[in-house]
């Protein structure tokens, strides 16, 4: 298997996150934040200047981790805003020779609210044809969006959206809800990451891996872990996959240190983002061997 991770939880700097990369002796990146943007909505310099710097470290990109569809946008928000960070990112996948594209399913509307499941699918029809027609691939992830509510809905999308693949995170079942099962004094039951992951796996090309507990309630953040220390079945999940032909890439996304979604102005103490996303590659290497 090849190994990659989300280094702009080591750091902002790409100078930085090459070198986490390289302390590990990975040559990939799985590419989201360089500075204060995603990638695709760095200044054409800045992005130039950074694709030039990957090229010339020996780094390449497998995945690009989009803001499209994602979390932080409602159903009801305008498409325009959409199809412009697709046409935004497109040429930017291929400059850095990158073919999957992370997406999402847009926000979770609270549960017993109409979830506007037709125009959802409207929107990813058009956003994986897009991408498809340039010869690249979108990837949806089980995160906070619709495709996030079980393993179920996910499998819908598959359905719904032709061409659209997977990717899976580990970690995140641990903290939602599994829509799909009987409430029990009135909530739902906590997903369970191997049953999603079975369920899911045959339209699987890329796994992301963090591990964490379950939260304490729905509007705190759960306490992130090394892999295989948390409620994600990390060693499961990848014995499993190994023993059914994987062979795409696994990305590490510890939100250890310092969860990914922090606010802004919030202190981060990046030397200690840096030691533990160095530790946590090596920890997965460990869990892995």
């Amino acid at each position: 298997m090849k190994l990659t991770g989300f280094a702009d939880e080591a750091s902002r700097d790409l100078a930085t996150q090459i070198k986490a990369t390289k302390e590990l002796g990975w040559t990939a990146i799985s590419a989201r934040m360089i500075g204060d943007y995603n990638i695709h909505e760095m200044s054409e310099e800045d992005f130039n200047r950074a694709a030039d710097q990957l090229d010339e470290a020996g780094v390449m990109i497998p995945e690009v981790g989009a803001l499209i569809a994602n979390w932080g946008k409602t159903i009801d928000s305008d498409f325009a805003i959409t199809l412009a960070e697709v046409e935004r990112c497109i040429p930017r996948m291929q400059r850095l020779g990158t073919k999957m594209v992370r997406i999402m399913s847009y926000a979770q509307n609270p549960w017993g609210e109409d979830q506007k499941e037709a125009e959802r699918f409207r929107r990813l029809r058009e956003i994986v044809k897009r991408f498809a027609d340039a010869g690249l691939t979108a990837i949806h992830e089980n995160c906070m969006n619709w495709g996030g509510f079980s393993a179920e809905h996910s499998l819908r999308l598959v359905d719904e959206v032709p061409g659209l693949k997977l990717v899976f995170d580990t970690g995140n079942p641990i903290f939602q809800h599994d829509r799909s099962r009987p409430q029990t004094d009135g909530s739902f039951p906590w997903q369970d990451a191997f049953e999603f992951w079975q369920a899911v796996r045959d339209h699987v090309i890329h796994i992301h891996v963090k591990d964490c507990q379950n939260p304490i309630s729905d509007d705190v953040e759960p306490e992130y872990t090394m892999p295989g220390d948390g409620l994600a079945r990390v060693k499961e999940i990848l014995t499993d996959a190994m023993g059914n032909g994987y062979d795409g890439w696994i990305a590490i996304e510890p939100h250890v240190a310092t969860v990914f979604h922090a606010k802004p102005g919030e202190t981060v103490n990046w030397d200690e983002c840096y030691r533990s996303y160095v530790e946590y590659g090596k920890r997965l290497e460990a869990l892995m061997a």
